[in-house]
């Protein structure tokens, strides 16, 4: 296993060596447009594109490079300056190409370049389309810092450009109160996650002397149960912050509130996957840290159903994507958590999931295109009949992620239910079935999502809305996304492809039989997936829909309020931060700055009196001495007495 070793080979040619320019070519891109103002307006947006798609050509010259390479000869390591030479602290900023790395540069400069394109049709009308498409260059740019680092802490710095993009992308309408506290919502709680990332970093430091991959690597193997799980649970802090995932999920949902290609973009198949790569090419630290794992999977499997249980309340079209995204990402924890035998089917679904979940995205930003701009899904209904291409892309895509047979989903996410049920004791029972039922309320709540949109027995549109297709530029993007949705699960799934492709980088897994046959689990997971789509038929496709939400169960109004999950923070950190924030300042004020104020007044007011005194008479000085010596004289006397 490379990972283990460090054995990655020096760039040899110009393909190799020139892989900077993954890097360099979308960051161009971005400063031009940021610094030429406003005379790039006509047309900068298509420097914007050109950038992206330069990125993805670079990347798919190298990924053909690669293609040719057995075993170590597929990890190249790329040097690229002197960084930090501090005492013991030697670091150079270096890029590592290797399968890993090259499957995300693949899925982001493809899928990325797609959403530039559609963009330009549906950012037309915006003012300020060339800086929102400097922003989309800048996402990429760190993205791809942040998959091809060779060390966690140039991973750090593409971190943080992807969380400071996502905060200007998300808050681009920032003239909208409720979106810039969206951006900022984001900002915060992923700030939350990064200083998991950073304590990680520091230990593994403490731990090796080193935060490149390959020198943590080969030490992980001499390290302590003890280090590697401390440095584990960091790392997935650091990665439920970027992901969703629980406890810092909060974010998701209120950063809807961008342009809805920031949500393809952001929410689909780039920044929430980025936590999904943090623990798989960390696999080394986390198969010598049992304990870590385990809360990886424990991670994954509430967030798998705590995705699934906000997405069936949801009527906020976009709102119900991102608990979906929420509930998929908990799918690729889970089976990140399994190590090897997981990590491998994690990759293969993020990168199905990049597809389906972008080309929904796009749909949901085509249906919006048509009706106003409204969201509710509750006014849609019967869409279908008027937004044909729109229809049959997301049908493709709602059919993927529900696990339909032969689509995308059906061979990535039937993967990882698999390696849920492998194991001994309880976990693969639990951790199986509950991938399993959620399989089920997943094809509920999409099913919904679909039907309550594009079926129906009436349609709810307002007078006003006249609902139409979009142009060329949305419509093409949404129709590749949907070949992709369809067929890219059996490309990658054919003979386990991707999986002998990952395998120098996540090392090679040994098959273990499942507690439950295979044929029975992806039967009852058709079962339930069947059940799932029927009782969504009977609710929002048989039956009539009213425009406005009932009042619901308990449980469907706690789903509508995300669980609760703002109030809890309120009440544990927002609330308590404040008190305390206030308790300090007051301490401050009345404590600190009251002793010095009157400590200063104190020596004012004596002075101010003993100044009196001082009347420059000689009289009153004598006055003065003569009082003294009789107070004295009576002092010693009473004392001999």
């Amino acid at each position: 296993m490379l990972a283990e070793t460090g054995a990655y080979h020096a760039a040899e040619g110009t393909v190799q060596s020139g892989a900077w320019l993954l890097i360099a070519l979308p960051a161009l891109g971005a400063a031009v447009l940021l610094l030429g103002g406003r005379r790039l307006d006509r047309w900068g947006h298509w420097l914007g594109v050109l950038m992206s798609w330069a990125a993805f050509v670079w990347g798919a010259l190298l990924f053909f490079d690669l293609l040719g390479r057995d075993g170590e000869e597929r990890a190249v390591q790329v040097h690229l300056f002197e960084w930090i030479h501090a005492g013991a602290f030697q670091l150079d900023a270096g890029l590592l190409v290797d399968p890993l790395s090259l499957a995300f540069v693949l899925l982001v400069t493809f899928v990325g370049s797609l959403i530039h394109v559609y963009s330009v049709a549906y950012m037309e009308h915006d003012p300020d389309r060339r800086r929102f498409f400097a922003y989309l260059n800048l996402f990429v740019a760190s993205m791809l810092l942040l998959v091809l680092a060779d060390s966690y802490l140039l991973l750090f710095v593409g971190w943080e450009g992807v969380g400071l993009a996502s905060y200007l992308l998300i808050g681009f309408w920032n003239h909208n109160p409720a979106y810039a506290t969206a951006a900022k919502k984001a900002f915060i709680v992923n700030r939350v996650g990064d200083v998991g990332l950073s304590l990680a970093i520091m230990a593994m430091f403490l731990a090796f002397g080193t935060v490149t991959f390959s020198g943590v690597f080969a030490e992980a193997g001499n390290a302590s149960e003890a280090q590697l799980t401390v440095i584990g649970l960091l790392l997935l802090v650091g990665a439920c912050g970027k992901s969703a995932q629980f406890p810092l999920q909060s974010w998701l949902g209120d950063a809807m509130a961008g342009p809805t290609p920031v949500s393809a973009l952001i929410h689909a198949a780039t920044m929430v996957t980025a936590g999904v790569y943090l623990v798989v090419r960390s696999m080394p630290v986390y198969v010598g840290a049992p304990d870590a794992q385990l809360v990886v999977v424990v991670v994954g499997a509430i967030t798998l159903v705590y995705g699934a249980i906000v997405g069936c309340a949801k009527d906020d079209i976009k709102k119900a994507l991102a608990a979906s995204t929420m509930s998929q990402i908990g799918y690729m924890m889970l089976a990140a958590g399994l190590g090897p035998v997981g990590a491998a089917f994690a990759i293969f679904h993020l990168l199905t999931h990049g597809f389906f979940k972008a080309g929904m995205f796009l749909g949901a930003g085509s249906v919006m295109h048509g009706m106003n701009d409204s969201v509710n899904m509750r006014t849609f209904g019967r869409l279908s009949g008027v937004m044909k291409i729109t229809w049959v892309t997301f049908g493709l895509g709602w059919l993927a992620i529900i696990g339909f047979p032969f689509l995308s989903g059906f061979w990535s996410k039937d993967k990882i239910i698999e390696s849920a049920f492998v194991g001994e004791g309880w976990r693969p029972w639990v951790f199986g079935l509950t991938a399993l039922l959620a399989a089920g309320v997943t094809a509920f709540y999409m099913s919904r999502l679909f039907f309550m949109t594009f079926q129906g027995k009436e349609k709810r549109w307002a007078d006003d809305a006249h609902p139409h297709e979009s142009p060329a530029l949305m419509t093409v993007p949404m129709m590749i996304l949907a070949v992709g949705s369809a067929f890219l699960g059996l490309a990658l799934g054919v003979s386990d492809g991707l999986v002998h492709w990952l395998e120098p980088v996540i090392g090679h897994a040994e098959h273990h039989e499942p507690v439950l046959s295979v044929p029975v689990i992806t039967g009852s997971t058709l079962v339930l997936v069947a059940l799932g789509v029927f009782l969504a038929w009977r609710m929002y496709w048989n039956e009539p829909v009213p425009r406005t939400a009932p009042r619901g169960s308990l449980l469907t109004r706690a789903a509508r309020r995300d669980l609760f999950q703002d109030d809890v923070n309120e009440g544990l950190f927002m609330r308590p931060g404040q008190y305390l924030t206030r308790t300090l300042v007051f301490v401050d004020n009345k404590g600190v700055d009251g002793a010095v104020g009157g400590l200063a007044a104190l020596v004012g007011g004596l002075g101010g009196r003993l100044r009196r005194v001082q009347t420059g008479l000689v009289r009153s000085y004598a006055a003065s001495m003569l009082a003294g010596v009789v107070i004295l004289l009576g002092g010693l006397l009473a004392v001999r007495l």
